[in-house]
């Protein structure tokens, strides 16, 4: 009997078979296997075009989503700060650790999904313990930078964060420097140097800031101090790469940052519920907006480059400005826009110059 079964020509036949010619089983598979094994070939092959367009489609987003969450990122968290600046009676270190509450809230339940732990790799604790009081710390003066200088002012100044990223990379991860960097460097400088405008520098006219020089002052230092631990924070996570995980690096940064919030407020004392309802909602937006800005930017690295991504991210100068006129009648100044317009420049340049460097 055939192997190939009843379906085999010539089977079930009485008559003998011919004398001439090749025996019924050969000409079986001459005539019949390539033919069905051309047709498995055939419907092989087109499983594996639709598997790789279903793939393809999967894969593919949908154009300009990643610029769509920067943008997105950008609006958030320059709701946040406006809030953040709305908010009367409430010192900046409270309100630092009212987001610490909520941000653990959610970790928490994300770790144990993980199951990552809440300690890390015994090689990367001591990393995690500085990313978190780092991380904190650049928190708690950019709250204060918003509270006491002016909301554009703040928002540019914490823009030179790239710069300082570049310089600290070379000092502490033999990174390389060159004289682009130093120029990008030089370009933060005279900007910040334009928003602050030092009186032995511009003369005794500080028309156009917020409230006292002394304050303006204040608040601007905060701003530098937000953007250099900010930096340091962005070399420590590079150090450690992929070795930790994202949601455990944020662990570090809510408990230290609670942790540090309750000492600084006892110390100072300082520590008051907020009398009005509109400031308790403000508080839970700020920690709603915070996390969704956090959650967007993330995505949108993911599926974008850099380069795009660092200036559509200069959008949060713009929303500062915006917010600033509409909702605190405060018209910046040319220095201010000036100054701006250098810090921008540099930090995007820096990004974009290394976003290129990487995709060669």
């Amino acid at each position: 009997m055939c192997a190939l079964g009843a379906d085999c020509p010539g089977l079930g036949s009485a008559d003998p078979a011919p004398a001439r010619g090749p025996p019924p089983k050969e000409k079986i598979e001459i005539k019949d296997r390539p033919s069905s094994y051309n047709g498995k070939l055939k419907r092989g092959e087109l499983e594996r075009k639709h598997s790789t367009r279903t793939e393809a489609k999967k894969k593919a987003p949908c154009p300009g989503l990643g610029l769509f969450y920067t943008l997105l990122s950008a609006f958030l968290f320059s709701v946040a700060s406006l809030f953040v600046k709305k908010i009367q009676d409430v010192h900046a270190v409270e309100i630092s650790a009212f987001r610490c509450v909520f941000q653990m809230l959610v970790i928490i339940p994300c770790l144990i999904y993980r199951k990552t732990g809440f300690i890390g790799p015994k090689g990367q604790r001591r990393f995690l313990i500085l990313r978190g009081f780092l991380g904190s710390s650049a928190m708690i003066l950019i709250y204060y930078a918003f509270q006491t200088t002016s909301l554009a002012d703040a928002t540019v100044i914490s823009f030179s964060c790239p710069v300082f990223t570049s310089l600290f990379a070379w000092i502490f991860l033999k990174e390389k420097y060159s004289l682009w960097d130093a120029l990008f460097t030089l370009f933060t400088i005279t900007g910040v140097t334009l928003i602050v405008r030092p009186p032995f520098l511009f003369g005794s006219n500080t028309a156009g800031t917020e409230g006292s020089y002394s304050a303006h002052l204040q608040g601007t230092l905060a701003a530098i101090g937000h953007a250099v631990f900010a930096a340091l924070t962005l070399v420590i996570l590079r150090k450690m790469g992929k070795s930790v995980d994202y949601f455990l690096s944020i662990w570090y940064y809510v408990i230290l940052g609670l942790a540090e919030s309750v000492t600084v407020l006892f110390i100072l004392g300082e520590w008051s519920l907020p009398k009005c309802g509109l400031d308790r909602l403000f508080l839970i937006l700020i920690g709603l907006l915070g996390l969704g800005g956090q959650i967007f930017i993330t995505k949108a690295v993911q599926i974008e480059k850099a380069g795009p991504v660092a200036m559509v991210k200069t959008m949060d100068v713009v929303f500062a400005f915006i917010f600033q006129i509409i909702f605190f009648n405060d018209i910046p100044t040319w220095w201010t826009v000036g100054g701006a317009l250098c810090v921008v420049a540099s930090s995007t340049g820096a990004v974009i110059r290394k976003w290129l460097q990487s995709s060669k």
